[in-house]
């Protein structure tokens, strides 16, 4: 079974209106909440490609109670740690011109909550895998992510980290099964920058990374496309069909979940990984939240893959 961790999951509410103007009433066309968070996208994608994965994360009050239920209508088995407060809601704006991130710090969490969440990690059944996604909580010791890996690691699981913060770096010390850095983060944590078709630029990135200590590497970069890498060999992938971006939020984790859903259970299907992976992400930021992936197997027709070592 592969886990998820959301540490700090939120409501997503998206919010799509014709235009923003100060000091008026704006009327908007759209207004969907989702129940959100980074891992919680990797497991909704792992699940709907066939890939059945759980949801371990910290929920409070009726927020909470609203992503549990939502993630559980979904198919998604939940093992909630509750704690006290208010279970952040973040806003998405698109004014169809740009689009406005309002993201919330979140409840804070404590020491007894973060024992909680070991001694959950620890009683797991069939635990083989534990994707890492997104923020921590305010409250958040220094260590605990340290403590999260290494429960798992003490249990024979394997680790995929996706987090933007410099824990990251700390954490390649554990070697990691995977990493999913986008462009940004490879750059703030790591100063290292790649270019659209920077093949060359690419490689000597990942090789870094191995270095630190990741034991394969996936690079997004949003609609210039993706570089994985498993240590011997390296790919890119990107795909070609020309969608209208509405909104970005979700890409990444679902893009991380479908190549995920392939590649974990079969290393040598890098392509097959990628190709779902890159047509996930497309059909995801045509949508206000996740969406429904209807447009996936459509998209697949339309990745372009080379392999570049």
């Amino acid at each position: 079974m592969i886990y998820t961790l959301t540490a700090n999951p939120a409501i997503d509410y998206n919010v799509t209106c014709d235009g923003l103007a100060p000091d008026c009433v704006t009327r908007t066309r759209d207004a969907v909440y989702t129940p959100n968070g980074k891992g919680l996208n990797v497991s909704f994608a792992l699940q709907h490609f066939g890939e059945p994965s759980s949801i371990l994360g910290f929920f409070a009050g009726f927020s909470g109670r609203f992503i549990v239920d939502g993630a559980r209508e979904r198919g998604c088995e939940v093992f909630p740690v509750w704690v006290d407060g208010i279970t952040r809601v973040n806003v998405f704006l698109n004014s169809g011109e740009h689009e406005y991130n309002m993201v919330n710090a979140g409840a804070p969490i404590s020491r007894h909550d973060e024992d909680a969440m070991i001694e959950l990690i620890a009683s797991l059944p069939e635990l083989e895998c534990l994707s890492i996604s997104g923020s921590l909580p305010p409250g958040t010791s220094d260590g605990f992510l340290d403590r999260v890996v290494g429960k798992v690691r003490e249990r024979g699981g394997e680790v995929v980290v996706d987090i933007s913060s410099p824990l990251l770096r700390r954490l390649l010390a554990q070697r990691p099964l995977l990493i999913k850095p986008n462009d940004d983060e490879l750059r703030d944590i790591f100063g290292l920058e790649v270019g659209a078709n920077d093949d060359a630029g690419a490689l000597c990135a990942l090789e870094h990374l191995h270095e630190e200590g990741a034991q394969a590497v996936l690079l997004t970069m949003g609609g210039a496309g993706a570089y994985f890498s498993d240590g011997r060999h390296a790919w890119f992938a990107r795909c070609t069909y020309p969608v209208r971006v509405l909104s970005t939020v979700c890409a990444g984790d679902s893009t991380l979940g479908a190549f995920l859903s392939v590649w974990y259970r079969d290393r040598s299907r890098v392509e097959d990984g990628l190709r779902l992976a890159m047509a996930t992400g497309a059909n995801v930021v045509e949508r206000a939240g996740q969406g429904d992936f209807a447009r996936v197997e459509e998209y697949r027709g339309h990745v372009e893959i080379r392999q570049i070592r």
